[in-house]
């Protein structure tokens, strides 16, 4: 596929990932834009990776072919409606702001306009991360794998017919690695509070972590059945497992994310007003 003018609109360290993830993955990065309001920002970010400066949203916009918006929800209304009459049909915008819906991007971009919405997460800073991906009708096949190509670039990318399932992704793996340092958190300390010194505590949270991921991700089992694999009947871990269950885990961990997922649609109403 011939290699695309991209353009990122904010210069965090979201942005910085995925310039990172494309220039590693063979991404030419003489065709990659920057513009943010912090100059300093753009100037440490272009000087990093070798990529250029755009004076303005409106410079940027009418130099490349997809438009990341990369800046955060709050103010994502008015970058949109700034390049909003410098974008034309061919060019396809993406967006990885979060709780900001497409009607909101379609209402302030155009309604013509090709959109794919993004849900990434943290992970994606150290290139593991997983996205949820929806489409507007605008968007055509070739851009749908152009979008994915981005994300791709920094872990997983899963396409959702339904919007609105992108409010369990956010819910599920854009929350997600807070729940695991919790637990790592938890666990941490339980181990300090047996005696144990806090780097040793940590380091051994922190492999467990990994090697546990790792086990799921190349393991072809749900982890249910890992789980069970690692179960010994009357063993050290099914007393701890009972004991996660005595305490209402599983009903926890459902009340939690449902929690988040309807946290998510409250936002998504108050941020993508019109």
């Amino acid at each position: 596929m011939k290699t695309k003018k991209i353009g990122f609109i904010g210069g965090g360290n979201m942005a910085s990932s995925l310039i990172a993830g494309l220039i590693a993955s063979g991404h030419s990065f003489s065709d990659l834009w920057v513009h943010d309001v912090n100059h300093q920002a753009a100037e440490a970010l272009a000087a990093g990776h070798q990529i250029n400066i755009a004076d303005s949203n409106k410079t940027l916009a009418e130099k490349v072919e997809i438009i990341v918006l990369a800046v955060k929800p709050q103010v994502i209304k008015e970058v949109s409606l700034d390049i909003a009459p410098h974008i034309n049909q061919q060019q396809l915008v993406v967006s990885i702001a979060a709780g900001i819906p497409q009607r909101s991007l379609s209402h302030w971009l155009g309604e013509k306009v090709a959109i794919v919405r993004c849900m990434p997460n943290t992970p994606a800073l150290v290139l593991t991360g997983a996205t949820g991906l929806h489409a507007n009708a605008n968007v055509r096949a070739e851009q749908r794998d152009l979008a994915e190509n981005i994300m791709r670039s920094v872990g997983v990318s899963l396409w959702f017919d339904e919007e609105s399932q992108l409010d369990t992704v956010t819910a599920i793996s854009g929350s997600g690695p807070a729940y695991f340092f919790l637990l790592m958190e938890a666990m941490e300390k339980t181990a300090l509070e047996l005696g144990m010194d806090e780097q040793t505590a940590r380091l051994l949270v922190q492999q467990t972590a990994l090697g546990a991921a790792k086990i799921a991700l190349e393991a072809s089992e749900s982890p249910e059945q890992l789980r069970k694999r690692v179960t010994s009947p009357g063993g050290t871990t099914q007393a701890a497992i009972e004991t996660f269950e005595q305490a209402g885990f599983s009903s926890l961990v459902e009340k939690a994310i449902k929690a988040a997922k309807d946290r998510s649609i409250e936002m998504s109403k108050q941020l993508g007003e019109c």
